[in-house]
This record gives structure tokens, sequence and C-alpha cells, in this order.
């Protein structure tokens, strides 16, 4: 069965598949609704196996409401185990790239980002992360960097790219006059001030290079995705989101199972938050899932009363197990099955028209 995906309208695709019906080839054309906007949700780090312990310790997750799930395999350009920045490379510009690469393909060359795509057809754009705003997830797209370590040209990579609405830390990697230069409003601090919404927004948890962990950081990242949501909704024309749960990730490498599960517990809050808008909307697709998993986490036995787990991981570093990817909204049933990371992109633009 072969798909050609043409956009026929603002608000409708056309799909041609092709069937062998037995006395030839017939062509049958359907229709689907076309999302205006499009929020991808990354667990850095976030595994099955973390997903179903925070599921099973806290009763249950936000994303046990998705329907339809797919799998996505992570092996980046030069090797079976990717790093961050090659995982999220591939969901921003749909190609494989080299370990350590931002937003640049295994030439070394820049290749155009969802986001910068988003911006340059006149949608609106934001990155959230529960990390540096140069850190290798959200750096890659809007980054162009050989080696994802090179924070202070990774941000000077962010300048003049229009995107309208950022929260996360690394406030020492910019400047806040060439920010100010830029157009933006710049706030510090954990409280969600009364901003002007006819500006781009930027907000720095602190002023540090990265947050505390979701015990300390209250309801944060929910709050924000609420905040940037309602700023980029404002643009008729639609919008793209990345939303990241970064300490996951952390969490993994500290084989450290209490910090891992709190914090996809904090990541699927703010999932329950884009959710929410989605059903509202009904223009809306969100996109959950993880450019790899950490730690090659085992559940190896539980209690039920009270709920616990005996767990192990198998080491402090990236494993090549397939993650998960969950859809809602429009164009969602394009993500179930197994596919390479490559594919969201792709399928990211073509259901925005891009």
């Amino acid at each position: 069965m072969l798909y050609l995906r043409k956009t026929t309208s603002v608000f409708l695709i056309t799909i041609l598949m092709f069937v062998n019906c037995g006395s030839g080839m017939k062509v049958v054309a359907s229709q689907i609704k076309k999302p205006l906007n499009i929020i991808l949700m990354i667990g850095d780090g976030m595994g099955l196996a973390q997903i179903s312990a925070a599921s099973f310790l806290y009763g249950g997750l936000t994303l046990d409401q998705f329907l339809e799930i797919g799998l996505l395999r992570t092996s980046s350009g030069d090797d079976y185990i990717t790093d961050s920045a090659a995982g999220a490379t591939a969901y921003s510009t749909g190609e494989k790239t080299f370990n350590g690469a931002i937003g640049v393909g295994l030439d070394s060359l820049p290749r155009v980002t969802i986001l910068e795509l988003a911006e340059k057809n006149g949608l609106s754009s934001g990155l959230i992360s529960t990390c540096s705003v140069t850190h290798a997830t959200p750096g890659s797209f809007f980054g162009h960097r050989v080696n994802r370590e090179m924070h202070v040209q990774i941000a000077e990579d962010f300048y003049k790219k229009g995107i309208d609405f950022v929260a996360g830390t690394g406030k020492p990697y910019f400047s806040i006059e060439k920010l100010k230069q830029d157009g933006y409003e710049t706030y510090t601090g954990v409280s969600v001030p009364n901003w002007d919404k006819s500006k781009k927004q930027f907000w720095f948890y602190n002023d540090s290079i990265h947050p505390p962990k979701a015990n300390e950081r209250g309801n944060w990242l929910a709050e924000m995705t609420k905040a940037g949501i309602q700023h980029l909704s404002q643009n008729k024309k639609g919008f793209f989101l990345m939303v990241e749960g970064s300490q996951i990730d952390w969490g993994g490498h500290d084989t450290d199972f209490n910090y891992t599960v709190s914090e996809l517990k904090d990541f699927d809050l703010a999932i329950q938050v884009a959710l929410e808008f989605a059903k509202k909307d009904g223009n809306t697709l969100i996109l959950v899932t993880a450019d790899h998993e950490t730690g090659g986490l085992s559940l190896d036995a539980g209690t039920l009363n009270p709920r616990s787990i005996q767990h192990h991981y198998s080491s402090t570093h990236h494993s090549g197990i397939m993650v998960p990817v969950y859809a809602f909204g429009p164009g969602a049933s394009f993500f179930k099955g197994t596919h390479e990371n490559t594919e969201v992109f792709r399928q990211m633009k073509m259901l925005l028209g891009l």
C-alpha cells in the first residue's frame, strides 16, 4: 500500500491509497482534517519502563488517555545508541545526524528545522524546557552547531529567529540586551507575570544554567505550557510548540528511580494541560514521545498494596530500546505503527502544509 499525500485546502488533506483489489490496482481517496497547531512534547530519556512505573505508582497518567500509539527507532546517523542532540535533530529536521550535532546533517551543514519552517510560513512558535534553552533538545530546534556543548554559540543562533514564546533556563548564555533588541520581554522567576501578549516572551526560571528537580519546581512546567499555549494561540494561522521534560533523562543517568518517576509525573501534568486545550480546540495535534530511553530500566517485581516496584538500571547511559509516540488530534492516525524517528518531522511538515 502506497500513500501519496497532498494538501488540498487549509483544513483537509487528501490521501490517495493504491490498493490491489485482485483485478488490478484501484485508487481510493479519503480526506482527513488537518491540524492548525502542533504541540510536540519530548520526555527526554522516557521509555516504556519509565512510563509503566509512573503510571503504576501514581495510579494512572494523562498518557493513558491517548488512543493512537506507535513506536520509534532512535539510532543516530553514526551510532546505534543516539544522544539527545542527534535524537532531537531527527525530530526537528527529519534527518539522522552524528551524536552531538545540533540542527546539522551528517555533512555538518545546517538543516532547516520544523520551527523555522513554521515561522517562515507565518505560524507562531515556542519552546519550553526544564533545562537550558541551549541544551541538546530545545537547541536542536533553532541552533545549527556541530557540538552540543557550544552553548554560547547556540544562544547566538537564537536571535532574530522570531520564536514567540520561550521558557527555560540558561540565562548566563544569553544577552538580555540582545533579547530586548530582538523584541522580547524577559522575566526571571517562577511566577507567571501579567505579560504584554503583543510581544515575544522569554521567561527564565532562574539566573542559573539549570532549574532544580521537580519536587522543588512546583507546577512550573505545566504553568509555562498553559501560558505558552495562551500566547501562541493568538495567531489564527496556527502554531508549533515544543515542550521538553528534560530531567527524566537525568534521573536515568543518576540511576535514581524516584528522580526519574517524579520528573515523568511532572511532565505528565504538562501533557494534561496540552490535552485539555486540544480537546476544547479541536484543531490541535499533540505528539508525546522521547528522544531515547535512558538507563535500560527494568521493572523486576512489585507489590499492589502498597504500590511499590523493585527495579534496576542496566547502565548509566542511553539504550537502543524503541520509544513510544502518543498522538491525539487531527492527523494522529499517521503515527501508528513502527517508524524511524525522522518520520515525525515528515508527518508534522505534511500535516501543517509546510
